[in-house]
């Protein structure tokens, strides 16, 4: 993806005109997962805490769309022509209509999914159709999901056996650490998912 519109290097001007870009844009809004320490918030990028902190939040949702010139997060300006509540709806809409399908991961005995390497592959966490698949799949009433990174997704039952379970983390701990793909971190936690809503994390 391209660059945001967060930097030094851009006047007010340049910022202005990127807004104006964004509203008049026929772009789909999606939500972006980043983490709670992401500078786009001291830019003033509108959000919604995930998984919230004693000290803010470790994980939020931004709300983002491609432009012409690049892939743009909205900012408190945009809330002076756009309504929040309709952008978050929009984001979700858009999310819920974003297809990508699980796999059965062969290395861990057909005992894990994997949807990955679709920009959004992550966010479909917050996608309950998408996870209620993820339990059927599996047969599991609850399920941990990593998505250290944007675009990748691993999920397993909370009930899987030990040798599973530990492979899941390393597979998971390896892809946290791994920056070659540039793909951005999220978080170095396992999410837990029931009924296919997040119900909580482990932190790793």
């Amino acid at each position: 993806m391209s660059s945001t519109i967060y930097g030094p290097e851009k006047t007010p001007e340049e910022i202005a005109k990127i807004v104006e870009q964004t509203e008049n844009s026929d772009k789909k809004i999606y939500p972006i997962l980043k983490p709670g320490n992401w500078v786009g918030l001291k830019a003033g990028a509108l959000s919604s805490t995930l998984i919230p902190s004693a000290d803010g939040a470790e994980v939020v949702i931004g709300y983002g769309m491609d432009t012409p010139d690049n892939f743009v997060f909205l900012t408190q300006q945009h809330l002076e022509t756009m309504d929040a509540k309709q952008i978050t709806q929009e984001a979700f809409t858009n999310l819920e209509a974003y297809h990508t399908d699980f796999e059965f991961v062969e290395a861990l005995n057909n005992k894990a999914l994997a949807s990955s390497g679709n920009d959004f592959s992550s966010e479909r966490i917050l996608s309950k159709s998408h996870m209620l698949k993820a339990h059927a799949m599996l047969e599991a009433e609850e399920l941990l999901v990593s998505i250290p990174r944007r675009s990748c997704m691993m999920v397993i039952s909370k009930t899987a056996d030990e040798d599973t379970v530990n492979k899941f983390v390393y597979l998971h701990n390896h892809t946290w650490n791994d920056d070659s793909f540039g793909n951005a971190p999220i978080i170095n936690a396992l999410f837990v998912v029931k009924d296919g809503a997040i119900v909580g994390h482990i932190s790793l």
